[in-house]
Order: C-alpha cells, then sequence, then structure tokens
C-alpha cells in the first residue's frame, strides 16, 4: 500500500479499512493457532489442555525485548517513511533484525540453565511439572527465532505491506495444524508423540515463518550488505529506538508478568483451581476471537499515527486515532452480540468437558462486558506506541495492572468469594480504570512531543 498521507485523508476510512484487514485475517489466522492447540490438548488430557495454557503465557513472556524492538521499528520507520526518509527508514530495517537477532540469542542462553526455577516461580501444580518442563525446554530453543518473525512483521508493517505479514502466518498455521494434528494424535501416519508433538509442530511451524519473512526482506534488498548502515550511523540512530523500545519492554513485562501472577492466583484457589485455569485458558482462546482483531486496529493506528507525524501533520494524526477507535468499538461489538448467541456451542469445541465449559463461559461473560474498555485501551496504546510515546503506556498499564487488578483479584478471589468468578470480577474492573486513563492521555496530553519530528515543530504539536 502507497498511499501518501495527503491520499489517505481523502479516503481516511478506506485507509483504515485497507491497512486492517490484511491484519484481521492474518489474526484470524493466529488465532486458529490457539484453537488447533487448545483443541488437541483437550482431548489429551485437561492436564496437557492447562500447561498449554501456562506455557504460551510463559512465552509471551520471553518474547518481551522482540515486541519492545518491533515497537520502535513501527516507529522509526514509519516517522521516517513519513518525512521522506527513505535511506533511513531501510538502514533501520537493518539495525532492528540485528537487534533481534542478538537478543534472542542472548534470551535463550540466560534461559535455558534455569528454566525449572522458572517453573518454579509460576507456581506450577505437581501434576503438571513433566508437561511444563519439555514445553519450556523446546520453547526456549524457539525463542531467537521468534524474535525474528515477530520483529520482520513489524519491518512489513511499518512501511504498509501488510500483506507479508498474512502470508507468513498462513504458512505457520498450515504447518502448525499439520503438525498438531499429525505429531500430536497420530494422524496421517504420524507418528503419535502426543503433547511432544504439539511443542515441536509449534516449532516447526514459526520458523518457516521466519525464513519465509527473511527471505523476502533478502530479496526486496534490506537484508544486503550494501543496505546496511555503517557504524557511525547505528550509533547516533540507536537513541531513538532505545527510547521507544526500553519502556514498551518494561510494559510488556509489567503486563505479561502481571499475567503469569493472576495465572498463578488462578492456580492457588482454594477450590477448583485445575478446573478454573483449564477454563481460564479455553475462554482466552474465544476471546481472541474478538481481542485479535482488536489488536489489527492497534497495529493500523501505530503505523497511520507513525506516518503522519513524520510528515509533520500531528492535527490529522489525532484524527486518525479517533476515528479508527470508533469503527473498531463499532465493529467489534456487533461481532459480539453475534458471538454470545452461540456462546456455549463454540467454546464447547475446545473446552468439551462441562465443568471447564461453564468455567470458560463465566470467564468470557465478564471479559466480553469488557470490550468497550478493552478497544480503548488497545487502540489509543497503539497510536503511542506510532508517536514513540511508550513511556505513557507504561505508567498506564502498570498502575492498573499491579496497583489495581492483582490486589483486587486476589482479594475477590481468595478472600471474599473463594472462586474464580471473583477473579474475573477484578479483571472487567481493572479494564474499565485502564480505558479511562489511556483515552485522557490520548486526547488531552502532549504525547506528539515523543516522535522524532524537528525541535522547530514541536511548538505547533504543542497547540495542536
Amino acid at each position: 500500500m502507497n498511499m501518501s498521507t495527503a491520499d489517505m485523508t481523502n479516503a481516511p476510512y478506506r485507509t483504515i479499512w485497507n491497512l486492517s484487514w490484511p491484519q484481521i485475517l492474518m489474526m484470524f489466522f493466529h488465532l486458529t493457532i490457539g484453537l488447533v492447540d487448545v483443541w488437541v490438548a483437550s482431548k489429551l488430557g485437561r492436564e496437557i489442555q492447562a500447561s498449554m495454557g501456562m506455557i504460551s503465557q510463559s512465552l509471551v513472556f520471553f518474547m518481551v525485548i522482540a515486541v519492545a524492538t518491533a515497537n520502535g521499528a513501527v516507529a522509526a520507520i514509519s516517522q521516517s517513511l513519513g518525512a521522506g526518509k527513505n535511506l533511513r527508514a531501510k538502514r533501520y530495517v537493518g539495525l532492528c533484525c540485528i537487534l533481534g537477532a542478538i537478543t534472542g540469542l542472548v534470551i535463550f542462553t540466560a534461559g535455558y540453565p534455569f528454566r525449572n526455577g522458572i517453573l518454579s516461580i509460576l507456581r506450577v501444580p505437581g501434576e503438571l511439572r513433566s508437561i511444563m518442563e519439555y514445553f519450556i525446554q523446546v520453547f526456549l530453543f524457539l525463542v531467537p527465532i521468534y524474535y525474528m518473525l515477530i520483529i520482520t512483521n513489524a519491518v512489513f508493517r511499518a512501511q504498509k505491506k501488510v500483506m507479508m505479514p498474512l502470508y507468513s502466518m498462513i504458512i505457520v498455521t498450515t504447518l502448525n495444524t499439520i503438525g498438531d494434528l499429525g505429531l500430536g494424535m497420530g494422524l496421517w501416519g504420524f507418528p503419535d508423540m502426543g503433547y511432544m508433538g504439539l511443542a515441536w509442530a509449534t516449532f516447526g511451524s514459526i520458523t518457516a515463518g521466519a525464513l519465509f519473512n527473511l527471505a523476502v526482506l533478502y530479496r526486496t534488498g534490506y537484508l544486503r550488505r550494501r543496505c546496511l548502515a555503517p557504524l557511525r550511523w547505528m550509533k547516533k540512530a540507536f537513541p531513538y529506538l532505545f527510547k521507544v523500545a526500553w519502556p514498551s519492554g518494561l510494559m510488556q513485562l509489567v503486563w505479561h508478568s502481571g499475567y503469569m501472577v493472576l495465572y498463578s492466583i488462578t492456580a492457588t484457589l482454594p477450590e477448583n483451581n485445575i478446573i478454573a485455569l483449564a477454563g481460564m485458558t479455553a475462554g482466552i482462546r474465544i476471546e481472541s476471537i474478538l481481542f485479535l482483531p482488536a489488536f489489527a486496529f492497534n497495529m493500523t493506528a501505530s503505523i497511520i499515527i507513525g506516518h503522519y507525524l513524520g510528515d509533520g501533520k500531528p492535527e490529522e494524526a489525532k484524527k486518525f486515532g479517533f476515528r479508527i477507535l470508533f469503527l473498531a468499538i463499532g465493529f467489534l461489538s456487533i461481532t459480539a452480540l453475534l458471538l454470545w448467541q452461540v456462546i456455549y456451542p463454540v467454546t464447547s469445541i475446545i473446552a468439551p468437558e462441562q465443568v471447564v465449559l461453564d468455567e470458560a463461559v463465566n470467564y468470557l461473560y465478564y471479559n466480553m462486558l469488557a470490550i468497550p474498555f478493552t478497544l480503548t485501551t488497545m487502540i489509543m496504546a497503539g497510536a503511542l506506541n506510532g508517536a514513540g510515546a511508550t513511556l505513557y503506556n507504561l505508567f498506564i498499564f502498570g498502575i492498573t495492572v499491579w496497583g489495581c487488578r492483582l490486589p483486587l483479584a486476589y482479594m475477590l478471589g481468595h478472600e471474599i468469594m473463594h472462586s474464580a468468578t471473583g477473579i474475573w470480577m477484578a479483571m472487567l474492573i481493572s479494564q474499565g480504570l485502564q480505558a479511562a486513563i489511556i483515552f485522557y492521555t490520548f486526547a488531552c496530553r502532549n504525547w506528539q512531543k515523543f516522535s522524532m519530528i524537528k525541535k522547530k515543530n514541536h511548538k505547533r504539536i504543542a497547540n495542536a
């Protein structure tokens, strides 16, 4: 998609949709991966299903630096392209890929010797321990490869080449589905490896997606030696990337460690803790039907905001943020209402056991009520990422997750209601608070100052 900011202004909703629909489709493929994983795990036993949920959250925890670098890449590359600085954009592509390769290897090297200690921190129940030990061993080897997949997808998005991540995700989804059903359940003549097959299906599919992205970047000239910046340029360019990335990385750490603690709070409930964990895992997968399209709008907001700020048009950047929010709320509220009409039969696909099904629907009741809050948080956070204002996101998520959600979840779940319902209620309340704070920040604070716009424009931005 090679529209200029002037073209985008003339057709704002067409621009939003053209950038969003491939990413929505990409996120639905991503959802399919999770649904197939959980469905196959449910056929293998509730212990494996609960373990799949915990290890998926743990893997996301290891991805924080990759996501931080990806957010920095989107801000730096999109703003550079918006300003017409194509060479600077190409050099940022190379710098981000180099950083991804190095940090992925560092995370693997540092984390692998302490993998069993990580399981102890998660307070993994004894009946899940052996399964989790195998999962985390395989998934740690996957970390450097996963880093390259995340960062290269972000590079394509920043260039508005949103079809490339879609193609990559089609490859990942296809191979993961074949691997789950073949290696996990022994279909089509594959060896029946059980839960070990699920781990290797993930490893093989992610590797294929990352290799596809790298091949495209090489073919288009972005990973050739002549396109890589000299070390002197990297030293000057790195500070802005770091300024955007470190709050984003710390925010991801705050957010995902919060979810790990939430899993721990759920796992230590006085009654029905395994059922609650399995229900939460299944509920999150169904919730992703709405959550992942919202994430697509989040990425669209980052792209558009970055390009407009790079072009020195902060007023249009702000208008687009509100347009994306209102479009997303309308689109996904209708989707949520339709989904709720068939929530039991849909959820039963991945939670066939009745007690797990009931708890998954209980989880979904509270989290679907929070959809307007969740969308506001995600769209506004994406806009702030595109502007490089990740420091705001860090403070907002830190305050609401650790200052509200987790204490309230423990109090309601363990001390007052003695059930998982208290935890789900705490999630709803904290999401409402989070949405209110971030909406005020986007509407009233000077977040445009975090972009790479020249200083002479700062006064005009502040007045916008």
